[in-house]
C-alpha cells in the first residue's frame, strides 16, 4: 500500500521515525488547557512556560518519553466535605506533549507562582563529512571472487575508514 506523504519521496531515506511521531502528533487532542508559551532564550536555549494555576508541584509530572516531552497534570478532588453554591474552579487532570528534535535537552523545571517553566537547550549540530570512496563494478556470472573485502568488488564503508586511521 503506497502512502502519498511527504516521507514517501525516494529521496528522504530513513525518516520513518519521524513520520511516526508526525502520525501520533496529529492524533493527541489540542483542547488548548493549559495554555503554554515557548520562547527563545539566548541563542541555544528554549523555555516553555505553561500556565497551571493551583496545582502544586506533587500535582504535576513531567516525563521524556523517547523525544517526547509530556507534562501531566492532576489535582486531587479536595471538595469532600465541602458544599459549593458554585464552583468555577474545577479540578481538571490535563496532558501536554511536546516532540523534541534530536539532541534537545531538558535543563531543568521550576514551578512558580501558578506558571511552570521548563528550560530547554538545543546544541549546535556539527557538521560531518565523510568520504565514500568508489570501488569497481562486480563481475557477473563467475561467481568468483576478485580479491575484495566481501568478494563483490566494493569494500564496506567501515572497512574503509579502519584502513584509512578513520
Amino acid at each position: 500500500m503506497n502512502r502519498s506523504t511527504i516521507f514517501g519521496s525516494p529521496l528522504f531515506l530513513g525518516f520513518d521515525h519521524l513520520e511516526q511521531m508526525l502520525d501520533r502528533l496529529s492524533k493527541t487532542t489540542d483542547n488548548g488547557y493549559p495554555p503554554y508559551n515557548i520562547e527563545a532564550v539566548g541563542e541555544q536555549g528554549l523555555r516553555i512556560t505553561l500556565a497551571v494555576a493551583g496545582f502544586t508541584m506533587d500535582d504535576l509530572s513531567i516525563t521524556l518519553e523517547d523525544n517526547q516531552l509530556v507534562i501531566r497534570g492532576k489535582q486531587k478532588d479536595d471538595s469532600e466535605g465541602r458544599t459549593f453554591i458554585h464552583r468555577g474552579i474545577a479540578a481538571r487532570q490535563f496532558q501536554r506533549a511536546f516532540v523534541l528534535a534530536d539532541g534537545v535537552q531538558v535543563k531543568g523545571a521550576w514551578l512558580d507562582n501558578g506558571l511552570l517553566h521548563l528550560d530547554l537547550v538545543r546544541p549546535q549540530p556539527e557538521t560531518r563529512v565523510k568520504s565514500i570512496s568508489i570501488g569497481a563494478a562486480p563481475q557477473r556470472g563467475n561467481g568468483s571472487g576478485n580479491g575484495s573485502a566481501n568478494g563483490h568488488g566494493r569494500v564496506p564503508v567501515e572497512a574503509q575508514a579502519e584502513s584509512h586511521g578513520g
